[in-house]
């Protein structure tokens, strides 16, 4: 369980990488608590306010390095998401951080495809779908935002991966699943709220 504190954290220094790398304003110190130097995935997801336009989503899927390094580095990439002109230092007032905080990913076991419409739960678990070199992901939080179905959720994976949606179905695919602590600011710089809860459907 990472508490609501660890969030606000994280989010915090998420929001302080990002006015540092855009706007040469001095690095923040890093979180001290100790699960920031556990190893973990985390995503930074900026949305432009108040809007809720996605700005920019970008994140480190596996648990290979520091939780403080990969939120580090996350904040920084998602501030040039190749999908987005890079950010600006008068979007800074007008932008939401919000950070996940990602269990490890784990390959979803089936015997026929089908299966997998099953065993996916609509906000509780991202996807990632893998074929080849071609891999996508999309956190947990994207399916509850736009009120897809699992099968839904399983498509738009695979064309995340630059594949067919139903690509699912071909047995060379892989998809794996996994589970997030999803923390937001509810407008620039406010108050910091857990959005999602890593196991529980909302």
């Amino acid at each position: 369980m990472i508490s609501l504190e660890d969030g606000r954290k994280a989010v915090e220094y998420a929001r302080g990488i990002i006015e540092w790398h855009v706007s040469g304003k001095k690095m923040p110190d890093a979180p001290k608590e100790e699960i920031f130097n556990e190893k973990m995935g985390a995503f930074v997801t900026l949305n432009s306010y108040p809007s809720e336009m996605l700005r920019g989503c970008i994140g480190i899927p596996e648990p290979i390095m520091k939780l403080k390094d990969a939120i580090k580095e996350a904040a920084v990439s998602a501030c040039h998401d190749p999908r987005f002109p890079p950010l600006r230092s008068d979007e800074i007032d007008s932008i939401i951080v919000e950070v996940s905080i990602l269990t490890k990913p784990a390959e979803i076991k089936v015997k026929e495809p089908e299966e997998y419409i099953k065993k996916i739960k609509v906000g509780r678990d991202g996807l990632i779908a893998e074929q080849g070199f071609y891999r996508g992901l999309l956190l947990p939080q994207v399916a509850v935002e736009y009120g897809w179905n699992a099968l839904q959720f399983l498509e738009e994976t695979c064309m995340k991966a630059g594949l067919m949606p139903d690509c699912w179905r071909d047995r060379r695919t892989k998809i794996y699943s996994f589970q997030a602590h999803v923390f937001s600011e509810v407008e620039p710089r406010g108050k910091v709220v857990r959005k999602i809860d890593a196991g529980e459907v909302p």
